[in-house]
């Protein structure tokens, strides 16, 4: 496996797991915390339209992206909190908008759209320099507001209503959460694709929240194993030559299994 090391477009993939296992790690642990994993799922579709954008000005997507996700969450939060439409529902409604936008704004580029498939079912492999450089500032924006919010997000995951009562701003904290969920979706669309991110988004934290309810044992728990799912799930699609990024939610998944049943014969022994 080291000789692999000698190629670029290896290191690219093995950097680009590391991470995307730190955006993963921390905002994952609110999502499965906080219990929005569906609205998680439908900023990640509706992102596409983000891609779709992308190809119809002539850019790189992840420029079209990032806007468009976070666009995204915002008007998703805010139906979510101030319709009253059911929350599913409107979740349901703008998830299908964004892809169909996306469908269109692809129709009506010029020529042919590349990469296409990798921003749906990922394609570690082709993760470039450029790639690595943004989600290293994207990890690094994540990483600075959890710092400065630590406390107010560990109020707004575990007991909203408290934080409101005593003066946390929980409706920005709320939104700023998706924003992050947003550019977290962001880091891993190139690793497991628009499709999977959920999966990647939700199993690792799953995990880590049988063993501790402490969040920042939680987080860094999260992290590592987003790290050896990922790379376990990377030489395992080397070696038996399977798409990567469907092989690291199906290693993750086993994890996740294999820890559910070994929490349960724990319990039964007691």
């Amino acid at each position: 496996m080291f000789e692999l090391l000698q190629y670029e477009f290896i290191r690219n993939a093995i950097l680009a797991v590391l991470l995307a296992s730190i955006a993963c790690g921390i905002i994952g642990v609110y999502v499965v915390v906080k219990r929005i994993v569906f609205i998680s799922g439908g900023i990640a579709h509706a992102s596409f339209g983000g891609v779709g954008l992308g190809y119809f000005l002539g850019v790189n997507p992840i420029w079209g992206i990032i806007p468009f996700s976070i666009l995204s969450a915002l008007v998703m939060g805010l139906v979510s909190k101030r319709s009253r439409i059911p929350e599913d529902t409107a979740i349901g409604i703008l998830w299908a908008l964004g892809v169909s936008l996306g469908i269109v704004f692809i129709g009506l580029s010029p020529g042919y759209a590349p990469d296409l498939f990798s921003y749906l079912f990922g394609n570690i492999l082709t993760v470039t320099s450029v790639d690595l450089i943004i989600m290293l500032i994207l990890d690094l924006v994540i990483i600075m507001v959890v710092f400065l919010f630590y406390k107010e997000f560990l109020a707004l995951s575990f007991d909203d209503e408290f934080a409101t009562v005593v003066g946390v701003p929980t409706v920005k904290l709320y939104f700023l959460l998706l924003c992050l969920i947003a550019l977290t979706i962001v880091v891993l669309m190139k690793v497991v694709g628009i499709i999977m991110i959920i999966a990647l988004l939700t199993i690792p934290a799953a995990i880590s929240k049988q063993y501790t309810s402490n969040l920042k044992k939680m987080i860094f728990i999260s992290i590592l194993l987003s790290a050896i799912f990922g790379l376990g799930g990377l030489w395992l699609s080397y070696q038996l030559n399977l798409a990567s990024g469907a092989t690291i939610v199906i290693v993750s998944g086993i994890g996740f299994i294999l820890s559910w049943f070994g929490k349960q014969g724990r319990i039964l022994q007691v």
